[in-house]
């Protein structure tokens, strides 16, 4: 059974502009899939970002993996944001665990024209107590200074186009936290350069460790 994405909230849910540009969709998976999604999500228990081909996923994950880099999204956000992205490149990542040293408050590469979080989580009192819920900041100092503040679950998709000023981090958080990363690149030599790191990671995380 394949999983349903829900397109159509994307499409009619407006910009935001404080801080930033950014599109903020809840139950983007719905609550039956969600469930399905979490029960099925590979065992990561160790930190940092992992490319699908380096996992053994599960045909639910698989076909999401598939789809979310496929050319509906693309295309939607595409349109959403006034961006051309029709030659950029996709690098999808997973991520199974939060450790002490992440959420520190950073703006992604330059290489990577638009970030987009899919979070699979069920509902937990640490997001209700803000601890791991990603906070889209005004500046780079204060963690406390944010204009939105996005908990990871619900099946919740964010969106922004990556700036000099996309600030963004949470508060420290350690434990099960599985997100779905998925960015459309730029084309230039630094963007190449991640991409060809991005595949010999998922050459050297074929391991029994990491599946």
């Amino acid at each position: 059974m394949s999983i349903t994405l829900n397109y159509d909230a994307l499409r009619e849910t407006p910009v935001a502009t404080d801080p930033f540009p950014h599109v903020a969709v809840p139950h983007f998976v719905g609550e039956a899939d969600l469930a399905r999604l979490i029960a099925a999500m590979p065992p990561l228990k160790s930190g940092g970002s992992y490319p699908p081909e380096g996992l053994r996923l599960s045909p639910e994950v698989a076909g999401l993996v598939k789809e979310l880099q496929g050319p509906k999204l693309k295309s939607l956000i595409a349109a959403k944001f006034g961006l051309d992205l029709g030659d950029a490149p996709t690098m999808l990542t997973l991520r199974g665990r939060t450790r002490e040293k992440d959420g520190r408050i950073h703006c992604d590469s330059e290489a990577k024209l638009v970030t987009t979080l899919l979070y699979l989580n069920p509902e937990s009192a640490s997001w209700s107590k803000q601890d791991g819920c990603l906070r889209l900041l005004r500046g780079p100092d204060d963690i406390e200074d944010y204009a939105v503040e996005v908990p990871p679950s619900k099946g919740t998709l964010l969106v922004f186009p990556n700036g000099p000023t996309t600030w963004h981090g949470h508060k420290q958080y350690v434990g099960p936290r599985y997100t779905i990363q998925l960015n459309y690149m730029a084309t230039s030599a630094k963007a190449r350069y991640e991409l060809r790191r991005h595949r010999l990671s998922a050459l050297l995380k074929r391991l029994p460790l990491a599946s």
